[in-house]
């Protein structure tokens, strides 16, 4: 039996040839993705639109689910073997309609790369009164995977990859008040647990689907220039992070340390593609490589061991099925 990663067994880098400043086309050079169908969920900007490029040129038939069709079909123009269809992450039905037309198709899902995420934004709520970062970020997310589960169990060798964030260090999963009822809202500490939540469930994932031939990742991709991530963040926030100026410009040593959509991309498709994760999962990612346990909260980088934490992991399944409705056995 494999070595699970609970408490961080497995977070050593590997040495995998490529760094933080890595590109995606030079990880995806000498493979073929020819025949595999892929889902890339916010594929239609950022590192996510670069990303659906990687893997329509690799040969990859590449379906981006859009809330917004007119928008992803302009950003997506040109591409070849790109399928758009209609979902709204925080619409729940709009999930289960796009699940219900994929499993429709009979075919086997290779890869399922949720992408799709919100960050800096004030307090909303869904219908069902859930927060919306945790809604969009990990709820959506464990919905999706577990209704396309049949489709990912049929390719018999899938990858599940889950785009998480570095900034999972602002916060732990708060079990007691997870979707902010009872406590004073705070966006970061929002996006915190949501990445917290994705880091946990992409390990336990991970660990209940293996006997299946399917893995699990989460990965930071780092901090990215020219995405539409922090479009609703206020410019007094950015003072206070001190990534800006009293004008709300951003600071030289910080724009300077930004990757590029193409950089910001690469640890996604070594995540989705990587030979060198054949017989590894339920890691968390960061700069094309396996990151490193960081206990120091005061240090940025690699996993923080709360968010590997075995109980939690296994609680917060159970949460989310209570949360979603949906009971998600593996079998």
């Amino acid at each position: 039996m494999e070595q699970s990663n609970y408490q961080g067994a497995l977070q050593k880098a590997l040495n995998s040839g490529f760094n933080a400043k890595s590109t995606a086309s030079e990880v995806i050079n000498g493979i073929n993705l020819t025949g595999k169908t892929i889902i890339v969920t916010g594929g239609n900007t950022g590192i996510g639109l670069e990303t659906v490029k990687t893997l329509s040129l690799a040969g990859a038939t590449v379906i981006v689910p859009a809330r917004d069709i007119k928008k992803a079909q302009k950003n997506l123009q040109g591409l070849t073997n790109v399928i758009i269809e209609e979902m709204d992450l925080m619409k729940p039905e709009s999930i289960n309609a796009f699940v219900q037309k994929f499993l429709n198709s009979g075919k086997p899902l290779h890869l399922l790369i949720n992408n799709a995420g919100i960050m800096w934004v004030p307090l909303r709520r869904d219908s069902r009164g859930y927060e919306s970062q945790l809604a969009t970020n990990y709820l959506a997310l464990f919905q999706l995977t577990a209704g396309l589960w049949p489709a990912l169990k049929q390719a018999q060798g899938a990858r599940v990859v889950n785009v998480s964030s570095g900034g999972h260090q602002f916060s732990d999963f708060n079990f007691e008040d997870p979707n902010f009822l009872n406590r004073e809202y705070e966006t970061l500490l929002g996006y915190g647990q949501s990445k917290t939540a994705v880091n946990l469930f992409s390990m336990e994932f991970d660990n209940r689907a293996k006997a299946h031939n399917v893995r699990s990742y989460a990965l930071c991709p780092g901090a990215v220039g020219e995405t539409e991530l922090s479009r609703e963040a206020p410019i007094d926030l950015f003072q206070k992070l001190g990534y800006s100026d009293a004008e709300g410009n951003i600071l030289p040593e910080v724009a300077a340390s930004l990757k590029t959509i193409p950089q910001g991309a690469s640890t996604t498709i070594w995540a989705a593609t990587s030979p060198q994760l054949n017989n590894i999962g339920g890691v968390y990612c960061e700069n094309t490589d396996i990151a490193e346990l960081n206990a120091d909260t005061a240090i940025i980088g690699g996993i923080k061991p709360y968010s590997l934490d075995e109980s939690n992991a296994k609680r917060l399944w159970l949460l989310s099925e209570q949360l979603t409705g949906i009971t998600f056995n593996i079998s």
